[in-house]
């Protein structure tokens, strides 16, 4: 089974590849001694953009993954719906 964000790959890694160029920057910000409320601005903006890449993981997860096991039913569709379910309640936490 392939995964439900394949057909996004390039456009997550290149998501990615910015949230680490921030992480980078807020390293660099502190190394530098720079101001608190500027490195906290900072770190909430990458706060976002990773919330940002998990909600379009998730939809593709719900959308793919989810709604196949739905389609075969049995245990695999339980199993699906309390993965995501547990994966919901760590992104809100």
């Amino acid at each position: 089974m392939s995964h439900g964000y394949l057909s996004d790959k390039s456009a997550h890694l290149a998501r990615l590849k910015r949230i680490e160029g921030q992480v980078r920057g807020l390293h660099r910000m502190v190394e530098e001694e720079k101001y608190c409320i500027d490195i906290l601005t900072q770190v909430a903006a990458v706060t976002k953009a990773l919330e940002s890449v998990s909600l379009a993981l998730l939809t593709e997860h719900m959308n793919h993954c989810v709604v196949q096991a739905a389609r075969a039913g049995d245990d695999e569709a339980d199993a699906k719906i309390d993965e995501v379910m547990a994966a919901i309640s760590r992104l809100v936490k």
